[in-house]
């Protein structure tokens, strides 16, 4: 699927191309959602580029992600998508500035994108160019990175609270315990997704800034550069901040499933110390031996039941009195 999105007075508009070999010459952004054959050739004849296919966005060496060929400078980062789901996930964006003209191409549905858009659409700089749009892409990706950390820290110090301060008893917890397990996994599953995004949106940034030395970029955009690479430091940082945070969560919640285990081993521990004497008289006047002189007494068998109950009873009060339960 192709979107061509050309300057329109203080807008970015978006044409409709009936056919992919009809593309306008005013096109400055070429978005490209999983391409065909036929619309690859159709912007490769326009711009002069060679699209890369998904088998090339996804390697992971940087001189394969970063590179200048036929004068184009192509950056392929790992974005995020569907975080706001149980299942997010990274895509691979490839970046593409041919002249002043950017060419994304893309298999999935980063939301930077669709922001863009409609920021685009509303108002824009009048004479945009393809560095324009990048720099909004690059922007809003870095924006969506910080606001993915901001809610993993809010609900990180939800479970941690829900893990120190329970509003309810710990015993008998094992159902809500295993949820906060998982939401702990999937938190740092997240986390770990953003950091990877930022650390490629990073490379691309830096990337940007050598070789704009050679391009004749303005002053706001160098500026805007500078800004990008702090804030990617700085939300990098954050990430593994909460990486770290995250792990202490996850060591106090097995620390604590871990103390729950032993209190039940406790009391079952404790049971048996209990009802060992008890099972003790029981087992001894179970003998049929015929010396026994409880055996022809009249009140042998109500002596042997209290003898019980006190074996059981004494130890018990013994335990609460040490503290020990």
């Amino acid at each position: 699927m192709l979107s061509v999105y050309v300057p329109s007075e203080s807008t970015l508009k978006k044409v409709e191309v009936a056919e992919p070999a009809t593309l306008p010459e005013a096109a400055v952004w070429i978005d490209m959602v999983k391409p065909t054959t036929e619309e690859d050739r159709a912007v490769e004849r326009l711009t002069g580029i060679a699209v890369p296919t998904r088998e090339d966005m996804q390697e992971i060496e940087i001189s394969s992600r970063l590179y200048i060929e036929n004068g184009a400078r192509y950056m392929t980062a790992t974005l995020m998508c569907h975080s706001d789901t149980d299942m997010p996930r990274t895509t691979a964006v490839t970046f593409i500035m041919a002249g002043h003209r950017l060419v994304t191409v893309r298999y999935d549905m980063p939301k930077p994108f669709a922001l863009v858009e409609n920021k685009l659409g509303r108002s824009c700089m009048p004479g945009i160019t393809g560095e324009m749009v990048l720099m909004e892409l690059v922007d809003a990706v870095i924006d969506r990175c910080a606001d993915i950390l901001e809610k993993v820290g809010a609900d990180v110090d939800q479970v941690s609270h829900d893990i120190f301060e329970p509003e309810s008893e710990r015993h008998g917890q094992a159902k809500r315990y295993s949820q906060i397990l998982i939401a702990i996994g999937r938190k740092g599953d997240l986390t770990s997704k953003v950091r990877e995004s930022l650390v490629s949106v990073g490379r691309v940034v830096t990337f940007l800034s050598a070789v704009m030395e050679g391009v004749k970029w303005s002053k706001d955009m160098r500026e805007q550069l500078k800004t990008m690479q702090r804030d990617v430091a700085s939300l990098t940082d954050h990430a593994s901040y909460l990486s770290n945070k995250i792990t202490f969560v996850l060591d106090a919640m097995l620390g604590v499933v871990n103390l729950e285990q032993n209190n039940i081993i406790k009391l079952f521990s404790v049971m048996a110390v209990v009802l060992m004497p008890p099972t003790l008289i029981a087992s001894i006047y179970g003998m049929n031996f015929k010396a026994m002189p409880e055996l022809e007494w009249a009140h042998g068998y109500p002596m042997a039941l209290v003898m019980m109950l006190m074996a059981a009873v004494l130890p018990y009060f013994l335990f609460r009195w040490k503290k020990w339960l």
